[in-house]
């Protein structure tokens, strides 16, 4: 019987593990190289953060800062057609002080003032609205970067511990993308609300102001028409109102729980109907059961979008919204007569409209599809459509 365990294979066995043994030490030079990079990354991201927070705290304080100036100044501004009395002062004559009254500005000098201070108050009243706009951008782009970071950390964890060290009882982590989309989403809808905002109650509010101060100017001299100036400005700020208590409500739908998604549907009907006199059909087939809250909130916020977008922008003189079940779809739809627009020239001009992202983003949430269908003077159907699977039979 020959020996299995001569010197040449004895020799060769030799040169196998140490062959294994160097690729096992490249391996692990990998492993632990790669570790490495995924660990200076999260340092660096950990870093920007820190500063990036830091920064946003800097200029959160300048925009304080310059509120508190415009407040001052504000409730420091004299009453419109108001003179500027004469003030004391203090002058010093013989170690002692005397008081003294100093003349009284000129009336060109007043005005020179005057007009200074407002100039002031507009600058900034408009440096607060910009650097308000920014801090929300750099609110987003901070949590971009946390959620970044927390990738990177949870990519760390995994290489040194094991896939065993991302399972465990707590909650599951959204997926960064998710989180991303959920992100990017709400901060669409804060650039629409804002937009919405500028165009509303910001406008009315502004333009209440300057009404007050002609009311102040001839209330004295006119008080028939400082009455009637204040009955304009009264119905004026009422139906602003109105429109500040619409915001509120979408940002969350009490409706829903009090009178479910059909009801809330017919009250958003109603509500548009009201303020614009659209002939508005439904048909409303799909049982909102098959919805989860989620979804049907979806649903409600699209169709309030759909309905505001014909209202303000549409022309049309009849609309129609219908929910059914299509296939393993439960589907929103709203279609109006209007005169339409060009879909694809809007994409390809890259035009950013607020709604129609805000609408397309919800949907993506919730893993429905959005899509809009319109052509100019050929109306707009916009239609949602959620997967819901086969309904159960018993």
């Amino acid at each position: 019987m020959t020996d299995s365990y001569t010197p040449r294979r004895m020799d060769a066995a030799r040169s196998s593990d140490d062959t294994r043994a160097a690729r096992d030490e490249r391996i692990d030079g990998l492993r632990a190289e790669a570790s490495e990079a995924v660990g200076s990354s999260a340092n660096t991201l950990r870093a920007v953060s820190q500063r990036y927070r830091q920064a946003y705290a800097d200029e959160l304080t300048r925009w304080q800062s310059l509120r508190d100036e415009l407040d001052s100044l504000e409730r420091g501004r004299p009453e419109p057609g108001a003179r500027l009395r004469s003030v004391p002062n203090l002058a010093f004559a013989g170690g002692e002080d005397a008081p003294r009254d100093i003349a009284p500005h000129d009336a060109a000098t007043a005005a020179a003032e005057h007009r200074a201070m407002e100039s002031r108050v507009r600058a900034l009243r408009s440096e607060v609205e910009t650097l308000g706009r920014e801090l929300g951008l750099q609110q987003t782009e901070l949590a971009k970067i946390e959620i970044a970071l927390q990738n990177v950390e949870s990519t760390q964890v995994f290489l040194e511990r094991g896939e065993s060290a991302l399972v465990g009882n707590g909650p599951v982590a959204l997926p960064t993308d998710v989180q991303m989309r959920i992100v990017e989403a709400q901060e669409s809808e804060r650039s629409r609300l804002a937009q919405e905002v500028h165009d509303g109650p910001a406008q009315v509010l502004s333009n209440a102001i300057f009404q007050v101060e002609y009311i102040e100017r001839v209330i004295d001299n006119d008080q028939r028409t400082a009455r009637t100036e204040l009955r304009f400005l009264r119905d004026l700020l009422r139906r602003e109102l109105g429109s500040v208590r619409t915001f509120i409500s979408q940002l969350r739908p009490p409706v829903l729980d009090e009178m479910g998604l059909d009801g809330a549907i017919a009250d958003a009907i109603g509500r548009v109907t009201a303020l614009s006199g659209l002939a508005i059909g439904s048909d409303l087939e799909a049982p909102a059961e098959r919805l989860t809250e989620a979804q049907q909130t979806v649903v409600l916020r699209v169709l309030q979008e759909a309905l505001q977008n014909v209202r303000k922008h549409g022309a049309a003189s009849a609309v129609t919204v219908a929910s059914a079940i299509d296939g393993d779809d439960w589907v929103l739809t709203v279609r109006d007569d209007g005169r339409g627009f060009d879909v694809g020239a809007v994409a390809a001009r890259g035009r950013r409209n607020f709604g129609l992202q805000f609408m397309r983003e919800r949907a993506e949430l919730i893993g429905a599809r959005f899509e809009v269908h319109s052509r100019p003077d050929g109306g707009t159907l916009v239609r949602l459509a959620i997967p819901v699977g086969a309904e159960e039979t018993s």
